[in-house]
């Protein structure tokens, strides 16, 4: 009797210990993907919910046959796949040269993270004060005569998604790169030793070894990189309007939800279209995980 009544009391104190996450769970993630889906068969206006009437898949329909929302998805499409390529390949590069640094490692780490601790609307500023046609870096391009004229990059119909995925990269390619240190710093010594003898030379030790060893973390970097970028917001919204410029060659999902919701008060429509991504995201992610997982299921 008395160990049972320890057992509950333990059983009590476990659950006191994990209530707070579970009200959080249940306050601000289950109950406004609820209420998405709510608002999504209504038409309801922000400022008048009470007037909102029952519509059925209509704003559905709106959303999946809206143009501006495919031309969304395909700029977020066309920015992470510059974004996930460059973003491997600068943060797997310097964190292989990281991990080969015995003095001083921790003193890089340190300068290459802080882009990554550094405001967003902080780091988007100076990021715009650089790339303007007035900026240093664009007169140093003049200078060299790489470019013959000043680029206007904000107003052209196709250089908006590059330059807001290389800022990405910059931002965040420090998050990669530690993670991908880790990774390195797990993996058996002994294993870049017998390569040597073997008379592997660097490339082909990080190729053989450090790439495959590194799947997981490599998969795991990928995952949270789609998932985030495909959220992107601050980015679009800092330098365009709410229809992401003059060809809409910036606008990104969560933008175009926003300017659906906040700005013309269709939180019907702006909540199937959130929906519709939230669907999308879960989509890729089973996509990729079952993608990176496919070579041991073949291996098993």
């Amino acid at each position: 009797m008395i160990s049972k009544l320890k057992v509950s009391e333990r059983k009590l104190w476990g659950y006191l210990f994990i209530s707070p996450f579970i009200i959080y769970f249940l306050v601000f993630l289950m109950y406004p993907i609820f209420l998405s889906i709510q608002n999504s068969f209504l038409s309801i206006n922000l400022l008048e919910p009470e007037k909102a009437k029952f519509v059925g898949f209509e704003n559905w329909l709106n959303a999946l046959t809206d143009q501006l929302f495919w031309k969304s998805i395909f700029n977020i499409f066309y920015n992470q796949l510059i974004f996930i390529v460059v973003s491997f390949i600068v943060a797997l590069f310097l964190a292989l040269l990281l991990n080969e640094i015995e003095k001083g490692g921790s003193f890089f780490r340190t300068i290459y993270f802080m882009p990554v601790i550094t405001s967003i609307t902080v780091s988007m500023v100076i990021f715009q004060f650089l790339m303007s046609p007035t900026g240093p870096l664009q007169a140093m391009l003049l200078n060299s005569q790489m470019i013959t004229e000043p680029i206007y990059w904000t107003f052209t119909k196709w250089l908006p998604m590059p330059v807001i995925a290389f800022f990405s990269v910059w931002k965040w390619f420090g998050v990669s790169m530690i993670i991908y240190l880790g990774g390195l710093a797990s993996i058996d010594k002994r294993l870049y030793e017998a390569a040597q003898l073997d008379g592997a030379n660097w490339f082909q030790r990080v190729f053989k070894i450090s790439i495959p060893l590194l799947k997981p973390q490599i998969m795991f970097v990928t995952t949270m990189n789609v998932i985030n970028g495909l959220q992107m917001f601050t980015e679009s919204y800092m330098n365009f309007d709410l229809l992401g410029g003059r060809y809409n060659s910036a606008l990104t999902p969560v933008l175009y939800l926003y300017g659906k919701g906040f700005d013309q008060m269709k939180m019907g429509e702006a909540s199937s279209i959130g929906l519709l991504l939230a669907g999308l995201i879960f989509a890729m992610t089973m996509g990729q995980m079952k993608l990176f997982n496919k070579g041991e299921e073949d291996a098993s």
